[in-house]
């Protein structure tokens, strides 16, 4: 071993050890989403300066690449030690001696993420119901409001007959106009994880309502053989200041709970110039929200995509993690959930309301993170359907290699 490179067993250490560390893949997304560490996000050379400069703002950080091509790998230290980043080491022998050693890896995107969301529907039990129980209700009336947690954008593609979309950062924030004691909550995604996470969120909000996950979300429907709806713009308006208030106290419920800390903006000012630690900052409102203004340095990540994609925001872990947004909780909902993952997790104790302290609009970022290629209508019906099943299977199956993984632990969380 050099100061160049780092050994499997060193690497493992480092997991294990509760320093900072950041894993990256220089491969590109294909290959990364083929099998990767769990703990490495994808760098690829040709994005590293834009993207470092967001997804690893401490220029001293432990940086270990692991990729597959020596080459590839050392044009990648190369590039980040020659702007500025200054502890970056290569895994010896790649990918190639990870799996040798005996250790994991893992396909797909969003692994973190998605393998949490299975781990909390283990512990929690998260209440759930199948497509063809939901499509009987829909058809006898029962009263419902069903909310679909995806993007709006996701939400407009395809979505659940009757549903309504509320991104699984809004949830709690915006629920509470829309019920009456009648009704049963029913959250979907795609898949699994944004149902899962975003059914939990308003169980532990504490809603007086019965609340249940769509198993398997959009795709456990069309599985079913039945059929979405194109185009929907039914979405759930923000909060009235009732409801908003009534979000206000379930959030503060959960911040006692969870023990969700907060911290005021002297303290995150000092911790920009901790040259120890590395600090990512939030805005986990909607897109528009941000905008229309934002404070500086903070990064748009609405919250249910941030939980959703750790991988694609906060890379370092043993990092801290400040959030913000106008009330309070949104930014405690994500919170709530980032630290059971483990992330060092604060909310920012300060109004987003003096307009001269505010930046506006939003800088487009140039690189691009390896995306969910969810499977739908490839002009074969079979084969969709089969894909869809792959791909829900895997989901599930993330728990199982987990089970079977020493490395594979979410540290604080006292469940995991």
């Amino acid at each position: 071993m050099t100061t160049n490179s780092i050994s499997v067993t060193d690497l493992v250490g480092a997991i294990k050890g509760s320093e900072e560390l950041a894993i990256v893949d220089p491969r590109d997304h294909e290959t990364y989403s083929q099998g990767h560490l769990l703990w490495a996000a994808s760098l690829r050379c040709e994005d590293a300066l834009e993207a470092a400069k967001v997804l690893l703002p401490r220029y001293s950080v432990p940086i270990v690449v692991a990729g597959d091509e020596p080459e590839e790998a050392g044009s990648l230290q190369t590039v980040l030690k020659e702007n500025g980043w200054t502890n970056v080491k290569v895994l010896e022998g790649g990918i190639k001696s990870w799996i040798g050693a005996g250790y994991e890896l893992y396909s797909g995107v969003n692994v973190p993420s998605k393998l949490f969301g299975e781990l909390v529907e283990r512990h929690y039990g998260t209440p759930h119901v199948k497509a063809e129980q939901l499509d009987g209700w829909i058809a006898e009336e029962r009263p419902l409001i069903i909310l679909d947690s995806r993007t709006e954008r996701e939400f407009n593609r395809m979505s659940i007959p009757t549903g309504r979309s509320c991104p699984g950062g809004e949830l709690v924030y915006r629920v509470f106009d829309l019920l009456d004691p009648t009704v049963t909550v029913v959250v979907n995604c795609a898949g699994r994880t944004r149902s899962i996470l975003g059914a939990e969120s308003l169980v532990r909000a504490g809603i007086p309502n019965p609340v249940v996950a769509l198993e398997n979300g959009t795709m456990g429907w069309e599985l079913a053989g039945l059929a979405l709806e194109h185009g929907s713009k039914d979405v759930a308006s923000a909060p009235s200041g009732i409801g908003q208030q009534k979000a206000s106290a379930a959030a503060l419920q959960v911040a006692r709970r969870f023990d969700v800390k907060r911290i005021d903006k002297r303290t995150v000012d000092k911790w920009k110039f901790d040259d120890s630690r590395t600090l990512y900052q939030f805005d986990v409102r909607t897109p528009s929200e941000y905008n229309a203004g934002h404070l500086p340095g903070f990064r748009n990540a609405p919250g249910g995509q941030l939980v959703q994609a750790t991988d694609e925001y906060a890379i370092t872990r043993g990092s801290r993690i400040v959030l913000a947004d106008n009330d309070f909780t949104r930014a405690t909902m994500t919170a709530s959930w980032l630290t059971e993952m483990g992330w060092d997790t604060y909310v920012l104790d300060d109004q987003l309301d003096d307009d001269n302290s505010l930046e506006f609009g939003s800088r487009e970022l140039k690189f691009s993170s390896p995306q969910v290629v969810l499977p739908y209508d490839p002009g074969d019906a079979h084969v969709a359907r089969e894909a869809m099943q792959n791909y829900l299977d895997w989901e599930v199956a993330l728990v199982d290699q987990y089970d079977e993984d020493p490395l594979a632990r979410f540290t604080d969380a006292g469940w995991a």
